[in-house]
């Protein structure tokens, strides 16, 4: 059973950038694929950015691309989202997920397809 916990969220003005972390554990790290998203009050949850188990495949929202990065470090079982350039209607719960790589079914836009969840970290953007 994997555990995750997010840190990394806070205020923070537009244009600014913060990085949340996702530390998971729980055996293989490795093996899971790994994503952030993101759900804004009275809204659904959505797809930010997703990483393979090896970290050679990332995706990401339109939305975010060119702005955000997706990695994670094997070494320390955790993921990272680096956000730069925030803007305010990027304020919202980030939440970390995680499934097994045997679960795959490449719909890693899917929170339906992820099993593991953390607690989440408050992002608010102000202009």
């Amino acid at each position: 059973q994997v555990q995750l916990v997010e840190s990394g969220g806070g205020l923070v003005q537009a244009g600014g950038s913060l990085r949340l972390f996702c530390v998971t554990s729980g055996p293989t790290f490795s093996s899971y694929y790994m994503a952030w998203f993101r759900q804004a009050p009275g809204k659904e949850r959505d797809f930010v950015a997703a990483i393979n188990w090896s970290g050679g495949d990332t995706f990401y929202v339109d939305s975010v691309k060119g702005r955000f990065t997706i990695s994670r470090d094997t070494a320390k079982n955790t993921m990272y989202l680096q956000m730069n350039s925030l803007k305010p209607e990027d304020t919202a719960v980030y939440y970390c997920a995680a499934d097994q790589r045997f679960r795959y079914r490449g719909r890693y836009y899917d929170h339906h397809d992820y099993d593991y969840w953390g607690q989440g970290t408050q992002v608010t953007v102000s202009s």
